[in-house]
C-alpha cells in the first residue's frame, strides 16, 4: 500500500516554479532556433531576390541595347536596300539620302560612309574627306565585312580617325560594317557600307546601372570576352583594376557564384541579340551581406522580446496550471480539522492528483448526503451537475482541436494557431469557472463564440454562425454550459446536408420576466415525437456530440429553477430545428450567484 501519512515522499518541488522554469527553457531554445531559422531564410530570400533583380535589370538593359543596335541596323538596311541597290554610281549620287538618314539619327551615330572594294570613298556624312594615309582597306571593320555571317559586323570600340577633322576631335565609335553590291554602268562590284555608332550612347545606357560609389556594376563584353564597355575602363587601362572577363564571358546565361582575387562574387550573364555580346552583372557577396546588419539587429531584437514575452506568458500559464493543485491541497488541509481521515488520500503527480480530486469530490458528496440527508431531488441535481462537469469537454473535440493546432504550427500558420490556442484557453477557462455552475450569460455567450470559432476552423467553415443577443440579458444568470450541447447538435445534425451554406443562429432576448436563449439551424429537422423523446430519454446513446445531451441541459435548468423553466424543441422534417431555453431573468450579482450555487431558485428573492 502507499504511504498514508501526510508527509510527501520522493523529490519535492514547487509545481509552479518547476513549470515556469521548464517552459521558459523550452521557449528560449525554441526562440533561438526560430531566430536562426528566420535569419537563414531571410538571407536565402534576399539572395534569391537579388538574383531576380539582377536578371530583370540585365533583361531591361539588353532590351535597350538591342533596340539601339536594331535602329542602327535599320539605318544600314535603309541605305542598302532602298538607296544603294536602286542606283547606278556612274550617274547617281546618294548624298541626299545619306544626309537625311544622318540628320534623323545623329544623336545615336557619328558618321555614315560607303566605300568601294578597294577602299575608295564613294559618299560620306558629315565629313567627306578621307585622310591620305587612312588605309581604309586595311581596317579591321572593312575586312570583316566580307567574311561576316549575315553580312553584318560590329567592331570593338575604337577611335575613328578616317576623315580629315579640322576640330581635331576624334570620337570613340563601334563600327557597323556590311558588304554591299555597287552598280556602275550596269556592272556589279563589291563595296562596304559603314555606320559608326556613337560609343557615348552605349555609355548612357549603362550610366543608370552603375554608380561610382557602388561595389555592384554591369559591364559588356564580346562573345570572345573582350571588354566593350566597363564602368572602370580607365582603371583597367592603367592596370589599377582587374576584371575576370574571359572566364565570366564563357558562362551561360543565368546566375552563378565565382571567386576572383580572393573575393566571392555573384555573376549574372545575359546575351545580347544580333551581336553575341554579353551583359555581365557583378555583385560582391561581401557587399551583399554587409547590408544584412539591420536584419541581424531585427532578429536579435525579435528573439529578445519573444523570450521576455514567453517567460511572462509561461509564468501566467504555470500559475493557471498550478492553481488547481494549490486549491486541492488547501481543501485537503481543511479536511484535516474534521472527522475524516486524510490517510486515505494519496499525494502524487498529475494523474494521481486527478484521481485524488475525483475521490475527494465523491467523498465530500457522500459525507454531505449522510450529514444533511439531502432530498432525492437535490441528490439528482448534484449527480447531473457532476455529470456536466465531467463531460464539459469532449475528449475527441479536445484531441481534434489540439491536433489542428499542431498541424497549423507545423505548417507555419502561426496566426491561425494563436487564434485557436486563444479560443481554446478561453473556452477551458469558462468551462472551469472556478468550479461554479452558475455564471453570467455574458460568459456563456463568450464560451459559445469561442466554441464555434474553434469548430469553424476544424470543419473548414462548413457552416456560418450568427449571434443576435440582446445586451439586456448579458448581466443575467444562467446555468453553465447550456449552449455548447445545443450548438454541437446543430453542427452534427443541422448542417451536414447543406455543405458550406448551413447557418446556425443563436438568439437571446428578454420575454417578460424570463430570459430566452435559442439555437436555430437549417438542417434536416425531426418529427415532434422524436423531439419529445430527446428531452425525456436521459440514457439515450449518442454516436456524436459532447455527451452532455439536451435532456441533461433541460434537467439541470429544471432542477435549479423549477417549473416552467427548461428546454423545448420546435422542429419539422426538412425545415430545421429551433431549441429554446427558458430561464428566469435573475441579475448576476454576487449575492444571487452565491445563493443559486447553494440552492434552488426562489422567485420572490432572486428576481431582478
Amino acid at each position: 500500500m502507499q504511504e498514508t501519512s501526510g508527509k510527501r515522499t520522493g523529490f519535492s518541488y514547487p509545481v509552479r516554479e518547476a513549470i515556469t522554469l521548464i517552459f521558459t527553457v523550452v521557449s528560449v531554445f525554441s526562440m533561438v532556433f526560430l531566430g536562426l531559422g528566420i535569419y537563414e531564410r531571410s538571407l536565402s530570400r534576399m539572395e534569391t531576390m537579388t538574383i531576380q533583380d539582377r536578371e530583370v535589370l540585365l533583361e531591361e538593359t539588353a532590351l535597350d541595347l538591342e533596340n539601339y543596335l536594331r535602329n542602327m541596323r535599320r539605318v544600314s538596311d535603309a541605305l542598302y536596300y532602298t538607296v544603294i541597290k536602286e542606283m547606278d554610281f556612274s550617274t547617281d549620287s546618294m548624298d541626299r539620302e545619306m544626309n537625311l538618314l544622318y540628320e534623323a539619327n545623329k544623336d545615336s551615330l557619328l558618321s555614315i560612309a560607303c566605300f568601294s572594294s578597294r577602299g575608295e570613298l564613294l559618299s560620306a556624312v558629315p565629313l567627306s574627306l578621307v585622310k591620305p594615309n587612312a588605309a581604309v582597306s586595311e581596317q579591321g571593320w572593312f575586312k570583316e565585312a566580307f567574311f561576316k555571317t549575315e553580312n553584318l559586323h560590329f567592331s570593338m570600340p575604337h577611335v575613328q580617325n578616317l576623315f580629315e577633322n579640322h576640330s581635331y576631335r576624334y570620337d570613340w565609335v563601334i563600327s557597323l560594317s556590311r558588304e554591299v553590291d555597287l552598280t556602275r554602268e550596269g556592272k556589279t562590284s563589291m563595296g562596304v557600307l559603314l555606320v559608326d555608332l556613337d560609343y557615348a550612347s552605349i555609355g548612357r545606357i549603362f550610366s543608370k546601372l552603375n554608380s561610382d560609389t557602388s561595389k555592384t556594376y554591369v559591364y559588356l563584353v564580346s562573345r570572345e570576352g573582350e571588354i566593350i564597355y566597363h564602368p572602370r575602363q580607365n582603371l583597367i587601362n592603367t592596370k589599377l583594376f582587374s576584371e575576370n572577363n574571359l572566364e565570366e564571358a564563357a558562362l551561360p546565361d543565368g546566375s552563378t557564384t565565382l571567386s576572383f582575387l580572393g573575393e566571392k562574387r555573384l555573376i549574372t550573364v545575359k546575351t545580347v541579340s544580333y551581336t553575341g555580346w554579353k551583359l555581365i552583372s557583378v555583385v560582391p557577396l561581401s557587399a551583399f551581406r554587409s547590408g544584412l546588419l539591420d536584419l541581424r539587429l531585427f532578429v536579435v531584437l525579435l528573439m529578445t522580446l519573444s523570450i521576455v514575452a514567453a517567460a511572462f506568458i509561461n509564468g501566467i500559464v504555470s500559475g493557471l496550471i498550478a492553481s488547481p493543485l494549490q486549491r486541492l491541497e488547501e481543501s485537503v488541509g481543511g479536511l484535516e480539522g474534521g472527522n475524516l481521515k486524510p490517510e486515505d488520500i494519496y499525494i502524487g503527480g498529475s494523474l494521481e492528483t486527478e484521481h485524488l480530486g475525483r475521490t475527494l469530490r465523491s467523498a465530500v458528496s457522500e459525507i454531505r448526503r449522510l450529514m444533511d440527508e439531502i432530498v432525492e431531488e437535490q441528490e439528482e441535481k448534484r449527480k447531473n451537475e457532476l455529470d456536466a462537469l465531467q463531460s464539459q469537454i469532449n475528449p475527441h473535440f479536445l484531441y481534434n482541436t489540439l491536433d489542428s493546432i499542431v498541424w497549423m504550427i507545423e505548417g507555419e500558420k502561426n496566426e491561425e494557431a494563436v487564434f485557436m490556442v486563444t479560443r481554446l484557453a478561453s473556452l477551458l477557462r469558462i468551462s472551469l469557472s472556478g468550479g461554479k455552475t452558475m455564471i453570467p450569460i455574458a460568459n456563456e455567450i463568450t464560451h459559445a463564440k469561442n466554441y464555434m470559432d474553434i469548430q469553424k476552423v476544424r470543419f473548414k467553415d462548413r457552416f456560418r454562425t450568427e449571434f443576435d443577443i440582446d445586451e439586456a440579458i448579458l448581466s443575467r444568470i444562467t446555468v453553465k454550459l447550456v449552449l455548447q450541447p445545443l450548438l454541437e447538435n446543430a453542427i452534427n445534425y443541422g448542417t451536414e446536408e447543406y455543405g458550406d451554406d448551413g447557418l446556425i443562429l443563436v438568439k437571446g432576448y428578454l420575454q417578460g420576466e424570463d430570459v430566452i436563449l435559442e439555437v436555430i439551424d437549417e438542417g434536416m429537422g425531426m418529427t415532434e415525437e422524436m423531439a419529445k423523446s430527446i428531452l425525456k430519454d436521459r440514457k439515450r446513446v449518442r454516436t456524436r456530440g459532447s455527451g452532455v445531451g439536451l435532456s441533461n441541459v433541460h434537467e439541470r435548468i429544471h432542477l435549479r429553477f423549477g417549473d416552467p423553466y427548461g428546454v423545448t424543441i420546435e422542429s419539422r422534417p426538412d425545415e430545421g430545428t429551433k431549441v429554446r431555453i427558458r430561464m428566469p431573468a435573475v441579475e448576476a450579482t454576487e449575492e444571487n450567484l452565491e445563493a443559486l450555487e447553494k440552492g434552488r431558485y426562489a422567485a420572490k428573492d432572486q428576481k431582478s
